[in-house]
């Protein structure tokens, strides 16, 4: 239920996002969600996209410097306290959220990408909630 989030480190200039997207794009891999968190000197660029191991070989190649790493991605109900109820489980067993990022999916939920200090015991505690949990293959058709 992990699916592989490509991580690229971005010196904080203009043209250094183009960069990356167009040795990506020019590819043919699909980016299907981004999230760029910055300070002064330094983003984090952070991507699920359909072929993250072919993306960051390129982006080696080139240069850049990435990593794949494994995060889950949910689609949470849109209600009010749904994502509140989901941290608390995450909370109560212990668990430290180390960043969370909105997903543009077609499905009836709010899509999450998320990163715990512990994927397999977030992943047994989510499959009792009533969310929905992706795969890398779902998220490599879309």
């Amino acid at each position: 239920m992990f699916v592989e989030q490509l991580s690229v480190f971005l010196e904080n200039k203009a043209g250094r996002l183009d960069e990356v997207l167009s040795v990506i794009s020019n590819s043919g891999i699909n980016i299907v969600s981004i999230s760029l968190a910055d300070t002064a000197d330094f983003g984090v660029l952070r991507m699920l996209c359909s072929d993250p191991f072919k993306a960051h070989a390129l982006l080696k190649d080139t240069g850049i410097t990435s990593k794949v790493n494994e995060v889950i991605v949910v689609s949470i109900p849109q209600a009010v306290g749904s994502l509140k109820a989901v941290v608390k489980r995450l909370n109560e067993e212990g668990l430290n959220i180390q960043y969370v990022y909105g997903l543009s999916l077609n499905d009836d939920g709010a899509s999450i990408a998320l990163k715990t200090d512990d994927l397999q015991k977030t992943i047994e505690i989510l499959q009792n909630e009533n969310v929905r949990l992706y795969n890398q293959e779902e998220i490599s058709k879309l």
